[in-house]
């Protein structure tokens, strides 16, 4: 059960954004229960919402509360901990993007983070829970996020939700290959 004011800042932190600007250029924002539950998913619990730079508040978030969860999991079973969340967080993130893109008519809007979460998720797979590790799978995914190296940048050509996921989806996959590397060859100790 969440507490009563903790549900409505949740709730308002969906609803009401801190950019009032905003507001005023998506007047028909929908405010029905599905509506929430995209905008809450969206930007990862209101993160999409800070400034400067959303996407690296979101992966930031990403990385710590991973390293929370990950305590309380035994080591045996992170490595499928993470893909099962990251391939939630794809899961959800597609449709909750796709119907904020429908109402923003952003293709790609800055505070839609989910894309962040998924990607970095995907850089933590199979990686120690060391502050090293956690570190260097951050840096890794924000540079290929950011940079987006071939093919990256087509990839977000796709319609709605699915091109803002999958290019970050691809800089989590070049960031994890680069992580395993550095693993493998103890660069990571």
């Amino acid at each position: 059960m969440v507490p009563r004011g903790l549900r409505a800042s949740i709730q308002n932190a969906a609803i009401k954004p801190l950019n009032t600007e905003f507001s005023r250029k998506v007047p028909n924002k929908d405010e029905s229960r599905a509506g929430r539950w995209a905008w809450l998913t969206a930007t990862f619990l209101g993160i999409g919402w800070l400034r400067p730079g959303p996407g690296t508040w979101a992966s930031a978030a990403a990385v710590l509360l991973w390293w929370l969860i990950s305590n309380f999991i035994a080591p045996e079973w992170r490595t499928a901990t993470a893909i099962i969340i990251a391939g939630g967080m794809i899961l959800v993130g597609i449709p909750a993007a796709t119907r904020i893109v429908r109402q923003s008519g952003d293709q790609d809007p800055s505070f839609v983070v989910i894309d962040e979460v998924a990607g970095q998720m995907i850089a933590m797979i199979a990686v120690p829970q060391t502050w090293k590790s956690l570190l260097a799978s951050f840096i890794l995914f924000r540079a290929f996020d950011i940079a987006k190296p071939p093919p990256l940048r087509r990839l977000e050509k796709f319609p709605e939700g699915t091109g803002i996921m999958l290019d970050d989806i691809g800089a989590g996959l070049y960031a994890l290959a680069i992580m395993q590397a550095l693993l493998h060859f103890g660069m990571l100790s």
